[in-house]
């Protein structure tokens, strides 16, 4: 056993299975009866593309480890061939209530509003004689029957391309032979069609291809037609160290990624055996990662049937318009921030500012340089506009553009060419590692010398992302963190290695020692009988030695509350370890993206912002900031935030000492969604920072207690809402 005390394997979740409970609790969205029908029918969908990336990534990062014969076990004690077997475990029960839901449940409820997605038989008339006339003059022409005999090997089939696999009966066959074919579904074309008519009928594309695939194999008989699927490992397998043109090794990294090993196999639940076992011997793949699958395969076609129905308003969340305060609109966002530092909370605050940042700074005759990093950024972004009109304007423009953001690679090699077309100064960040870190700095000359303004964020320079994700924002002036951007920038783009920050925090190492150094100190605190808490929200927490911190808080009598959206390999409830500790989970309308690090330092109630979650690959092997909330009214801000959405009982799920997640109590309570709370109350927020107060000593139960929210948070008409379904 280690030497540490909180080590032990049985205090640990397994990474990959709180994932997959984490995709449970998006699924539970699905089933929730209390969210409008089509935002439910999203959420189904969202599911998919979880398991998708889930498969492409993590699975095929274990099937690696498992063919090099890597058995050391993880935290939690499992090796990976292991993880590999629950991991199947757990998604097979995951896809069946996956296709319950659909069958059951939401199928049903958009056919009682006039939405249907029919089969090619139900049709008559007009309709049938449209899904002819589309197969004989769209289809037909693109469409390509690949046969399989000794002069035609098994075919290249594609990450996530959906094909038909045939079983064909030839006159000329002996022994009554069956031949193999395959017809992939083409991705050209739209998979939800409407039909014609006044209602939203509609019809999928595989399901027209099966109907007249017969008169691709003219001759034969189809003894047997079933739809499939597979998932490939999509990660990239770049060696920097040996490599001398980063970009260009991305872009034949990328090639080589669509043929990757085959992670799953999802089929139609009826197709026979003898075919399973024919493509599970071509795709060489083990049985258990073989799905079958009771319906349309890849629930990704409901985001598409949602967007192609006709405009239903009271089915969709209502329509949320970020704030955006006068004074953004009328001054110079400089002179604004050279006022105070200022504080944005997306998407119930405006992107806008942030765009107009480096706008401003674009056509500023004061600004000379602008600098910047990237890691996602939208297809039509309006900051990359302006960083190239910043390089045409004269100013220095130096952007760092990570080429190996997972699934954007290709959007970033793209941007990282016409910026350097542009103009700009465009790096690739330090060897080895992502650069992770959200921040922008702009350099003016102003009559009293040169000044550094900066913005830092939680999250992406991403104006589509903005207006769902949840992220934290923060423009400043201060000197010391101006000088501490200058010298990150430096570090990317250079030899330069600063011996110190006075107060931005770096990874790799820096936050997790720096971080820990924090959580030390309320122990210390909490050992002396002094109030200690400490407050974390983050999207996953899986590091051994963060984990292992926290339960040493716990353990010592700190109050420890986290708010973690996905991966939490951390357990509570474990005597003398983990009772001090509660685990909260907010999965609804918005993606909870912001990382707050919040601790009551004797009173000083310090507040850090950060672009890592507490994961060894962000502590690690990224480089991440970390910034201190310096202006008082803000920091107050924060930890109000923070103390709201700790009080949501409607999209919260709490942690239990079983590893599962129960929804947060209402009974008795009034309900209150956090986030229908800042969608209503941004105007507000954003304009009376200091609109909050600390309540009356006989308020609190044990230490500092949270704040008194702007507005009570009562819902007049709670009681008449339901639970979703048990």
């Amino acid at each position: 056993m280690s030497k540490n005390p909180f080590a032990d394997p049985k205090f640990y979740t397994n990474r990959e299975l709180s994932w997959i409970s984490f995709n449970d609790r998006v699924l539970d969205e699905a089933r929730d009866k209390a969210n409008p029908l089509l935002e439910r029918v999203r959420f189904l969908a969202i599911t998919q593309s979880n398991l998708d990336e889930f498969f492409n990534v993590r699975v095929a990062s274990l099937r690696k480890l498992v063919s090099v014969g890597y058995g050391k076990a993880d935290a939690a004690g499992m090796s990976p061939n292991e993880q590999l077997n629950a991991i199947a475990e757990a998604v097979h029960k995951m896809v069946d209530k996956q296709y319950s839901t659909l069958s059951r449940s939401l199928m049903p409820a958009l056919a009682k509003i006039g939405i249907n997605v029919h089969q090619p038989s139900e049709l008559t008339g007009e309709q049938l004689d449209f899904v002819d006339d589309y197969f004989h003059q769209e289809l037909y022409p693109i469409l390509t029957p690949l046969a399989v005999d000794v002069s035609r090997p098994f075919p290249f089939i594609g990450d996530h391309t959906m094909n038909l696999a045939l079983r064909l009966e030839r006159p000329s066959d002996k022994d009554d032979k069956r031949n193999f074919a395959t017809v992939q579904i083409p991705d050209s074309m739209p998979r939800v069609i409407r039909l014609p008519g006044t209602g939203d009928d509609f019809v999928l594309l595989e399901d027209v291809v099966r109907q007249y695939v017969g008169e691709l194999f003219v001759g034969a008989r189809i003894r047997e037609s079933a739809m499939f699927r597979v998932t490939r490992d999509m990660g990239l397998d770049v060696d920097e160290e040996d490599t001398s043109d980063l970009m260009k090794e991305i872009q034949q990294q990328l090639k080589k990624r669509e043929r990757g090993r085959v992670m799953r196999l999802e089929v139609e639940s009826d197709m026979s055996k003898s075919l399973e076992r024919y493509l599970v011997k071509h795709m060489d793949i083990d049985t258990r990662d073989v799905y079958p699958i009771n319906g349309p395969i890849d629930l990704q076609y409901l985001s598409k049937l949602v967007k192609s129905v006709a405009p239903r308003p009271d089915q969709f969340y209502p329509e949320a318009q970020p704030f955006l305060a006068p004074q953004f609109k009328d001054e110079s966002i400089f002179h604004l921030i050279k006022q105070h530092d200022l504080f944005l909370h997306l998407p119930y605050d405006s992107f806008t500012p942030v765009v107009e940042f480096i706008r401003q700074a674009a056509t500023d005759p004061k600004v000379l340089a602008v600098k910047m990093t990237l890691y996602r950024v939208s297809s039509k972004s309006p900051i990359i506009k302006y960083l190239k009109q910043a390089a045409d304007n004269g100013k220095q423009v130096t952007v760092l553009v990570e080429l190996k953001a997972r699934f954007d690679e290709e959007n970033n090699v793209h941007w990282a060419k016409e910026l350097e077309r542009a103009g700009c100064h465009v790096i690739y960040g330090l060897v080895g590692l992502k650069t992770h870190c959200k921040i922008a700095l702009v350099v003016r000359r102003e009559e009293d010398g040169m000044r550094r303004y900066m913005h830092m964020a939680t999250g992406n320079y991403n104006d589509v992302t903005a207006r769902f994700y949840t992220d934290m924002g923060l423009f400043t002036c201060n000197p010391e963190i101006g000088a501490d951007a200058s010298n990150i920038f430096n570090m990317l783009s250079g030899f330069s290695e600063p011996p110190y920050f006075h107060k931005l925090v770096i990874s790799p190492d820096g936050i997790r020692d720096f971080l820990s150094d924090r959580i030390d100190d309320e122990i210390k605190a909490a050992k002396a009988g002094r109030p200690a808490e400490i407050h974390m929200k983050m999207n996953s927490l899986s590091d051994p030695h963060m984990i292992r911190k926290l339960y040493a808080a716990g353990a010592a009598g700190v109050k420890v509350e986290l708010i973690v959206r996905g991966i939490c390999d951390l357990k509570v409830g474990i005597p003398h370890v983990s009772t001090n500790i509660e685990v909260h989970s907010i999965v609804g309308r918005y993606l909870e993206h912001s990382r707050i690090y919040a601790f009551y330092a004797d009173g000083e109630h310090q507040v850090f912002l950060s672009s890592a979650d507490l994961m060894t690959r962000n502590l690690s092997r990224r480089v991440e900031i970390l910034f201190p909330i310096l202006q008082e009214d803000i920091r107050q801000q924060v930890r109000s935030i923070f103390n709201l959405m700790w009080d949501d009982n409607a999209k919260t799920r709490e942690l239990q000492p079983d590893d599962t997640w129960k929804r947060s109590e209402r009974r008795g309570r009034t309900v209150f969604n956090v986030q229908d709370y800042f969608v209503e109350h941004a105007a507000d927020m954003a304009t009376d920072l200091l609109g909050v107060e600390e309540p009356d000593d006989d308020q609190q139960t044990a230490g500092p207690r949270r704040f008194i929210p702007l507005t009570a948070p009562e819902d007049p008409d709670a009681d008449d809402v339901d639970d979703p379904e048990a």
